[in-house]
């Protein structure tokens, strides 16, 4: 794993001004409230999916002066091409911020075996529990590893995303290492989900159509107008082997 710049060497800056002076309009008490942070002392590794859903949460973490950097681990992201946008994406905003950046390996290869069987299953079924728990998985490891307190995640904040499920996930791999925390914070609520549509527009970032997986995707392409996609991964480009 890889970080995307020395956080050593951060300045200690305001974090309020720093995030207004990064794109994003003032940010006041009333549109954004201050967190406590789940432990008392000690930072939080948050998992990012992606800069559309990780930007609010950034920026709320900052602005209540909570410790934190993030992670990138997102092996479902198919094809690499896109891995790598949103990957780029994410460090962008995360570097701009002075939040150091995690940058796990891109283990796709595993994944496909992971979720082998559950290729048919529904959105917000099996095959996601099994994703989840994979990627929270490895974020927990990491944490316990490095001496992180707590860990969270961006992806509850998506309406596209079971919040329950993602939480069980969370919950399930911080409870295999002693001390660590899963943070439940529900990030769509108190216009967090509102905040994070506007910052994607203010920014200018891409904003994916599915969710990563070629099983999005290929649900997608069925879906689309005057679609002939046939449905199989030739159509949208073989996985790694």
């Amino acid at each position: 794993m890889r970080r995307s710049f020395d956080r050593s060497r951060r300045p200690w800056p305001d974090h309020r001004r720093e995030t207004e002076s990064a794109g994003s309009k003032p940010m006041s008490r009333p549109e954004r409230h201050k967190l406590i942070a789940p432990v008392r002392h000690g930072r939080i590794l948050l998992h990012c999916c992606c800069a559309p859903c990780a930007a609010d949460v950034i920026e709320t973490l900052l602005w209540s002066e909570i410790d934190h950097e993030v992670i990138f681990y997102n092996p479902n992201i198919h094809p690499h091409g896109e891995y790598l946008r949103r990957k780029d994406e994410l460090q962008r905003f995360a570097v701009r911020h002075w939040i150091g950046v995690v940058d796990a390996d891109y283990e796709s290869a595993a994944w496909f075996r992971a979720v082998r069987g559950l290729e048919t299953e529904p959105e917000r079924g099996a095959r996601c529990t099994t994703c989840f728990d994979i990627r929270l998985e490895r974020t927990a490891s990491h944490a316990d590893q490095h001496g992180f307190a707590a860990i969270a995640t961006s992806l509850g904040i998506s309406r596209w995303k079971n919040i329950r499920q993602v939480d069980e996930c969370g919950r399930r791999a911080a409870a295999r290492y002693a001390g660590l925390i899963y943070w439940d914070h529900n990030w769509r609520k108190l216009g967090g989900a509102d905040r994070a549509a506007e910052i994607a527009e203010r920014a200018q970032f891409y904003r994916q159509s599915y969710c990563g997986c070629v099983y999005s995707l290929i649900k997608l392409k069925l879906q689309s107008p005057g679609s002939s996609t046939s449905g199989s991964l030739d159509s949208v480009g073989s996985p790694s082997p």
